[in-house]
């Protein structure tokens, strides 16, 4: 491989479609011999004699926008908690009104419920219990958590260990099977939110591709995730969130100065990749999920997240794989235009909250590095 080749493959950042391969492969990806960043992923801390201890082990697997981990967790009495949003952790460029992070507490919300309710504890959820904030979240809580005896087991949560975010081409030979999308619906909270489209979905796919343009041509939308990738193993060991690049090989392409975040820059080798990378996976795709609510309230934002999480596993569950794509959700002024265009292409009413591919893999993804449940706990 020229090194021109190997510049690209180190400077693709934000791709991780040909950086997969560089993860730690001496290691177990899960399990107690793990690489740190992904011990998480052991769930070792399940059985604490504290259930809410034990549910927040599992909740921080929970997916949420460019792996930021925003959730903060206060244990209150012997049977409540308050989860806070650490607005350190935000996505301002692209996500300039903290939806999608809210989206995210959602599904760490739900995932935290359902790893309560294999404990036999009902997690009772109060959201935005001193209100919601706008247009910006702030210091009050984003949910109030209530224990108590009982709770029903969700046959959903055997899919947690095996569920990722496929970045990578799907498999258009296969389509979708024809029962995919009622399977789907079903598994939901509110089954009405959940659309699915496959076969002639051209439009949408166009859409996606030229929404990803306007965020990967937009310095700070891009600048953000190139400040948020992690190169190398010490640095996501030290920081493991954001878009994480490590394992032997990147390791080596660190040290020999071909691995930098100055390389994916607009403009340079690394970035041009990049766009050639995504082309091809947003190519490959035959089918699409979202989610669509009413009004676009806070508390809906929140249960957005909650089926989100649930519609990740059913997927998961049901042998497919998923990636959100919702750049054309994304509000900051620039995105106006695909934003505009997407209820029309998906024939959407209401808000389109998020939007994913949907399909069959190709290789197996591994999963991402997580802090661990106890960093993640307000002292006190």
């Amino acid at each position: 491989m020229s090194s021109t080749r190997r510049h690209f493959l180190a400077a693709s950042g934000a791709t991780l479609l040909t950086l997969q391969a560089g993860m730690v492969r001496s290691q177990p990806l899960v399990g107690p011999l793990a690489p740190p960043p992904l011990a998480p992923w052991a769930v070792s801390g399940a059985s604490a004699p504290d259930p809410r201890l034990g549910a927040m082990a599992w909740a921080v697997l929970a997916p949420n926008p460019h792996n930021r981990q925003p959730w903060a967790l206060r244990l209150v009495g012997e049977s409540e908690a308050l989860l806070f949003c650490d607005l350190d952790r935000r996505l301002p460029a692209t996500d300039p009104f903290d939806r999608q992070i809210v989206i995210g507490l959602g599904c760490f919300l739900e995932l935290f419920r359902m790893a309560a309710a294999e404990r036999g504890m009902d997690a009772a959820l109060t959201p935005f219990p001193e209100g919601e904030p706008a247009p910006r979240l702030d210091a009050r809580p984003v949910a109030r958590i209530t224990l108590r005896p009982g709770g029903t087991r969700d046959p959903l949560f055997a899919a947690v260990p095996q569920r990722r975010s496929a970045k990578q081409p799907y498999d258009v030979t296969r389509p979708l099977p024809e029962g995919a999308p009622a399977q789907l619906a079903a598994a939901l909270l509110e089954p009405a939110r959940l659309s699915v489209a496959s076969g002639d979905v051209a439009a949408i796919r166009d859409l996606t591709w030229r929404a990803w343009l306007v965020e990967a041509n937009h310095q700070a939308a891009w600048g953000e995730s190139v400040e948020l990738s992690r190169l190398g193993t010490e640095a996501v060991t030290a920081q493991p969130d954001g878009i994480s690049l490590w394992g032997p090989q990147m390791d080596a392409m660190l040290a020999r100065g071909e691995l930098s975040h100055a390389a994916m820059a607009i403009g340079q080798p690394g970035h041009a990749f990049a766009l050639r990378q995504y082309e091809v996976m947003l190519g490959a795709t035959n089918a699409y999920a979202w989610l669509t609510t009413p009004g676009n309230s806070r508390a809906e934002q929140i249960a957005t997240g909650r089926d989100w999480l649930r519609l990740n596993l059913a997927a998961t569950a049901a042998g497919l794989a998923m990636q959100p794509v919702s750049q054309a959700l994304q509000e900051f002024p620039e995105m106006a235009g695909p934003s505009a265009e997407m209820p029309r292409v998906l024939g959407a009413t209401g808000t389109v909250q998020m939007l994913g591919r949907l399909g069959f893999a190709t290789r197996a993804a591994p999963p991402t590095p997580r802090w661990p449940a106890e960093s993640r706990i307000i002292p006190g």
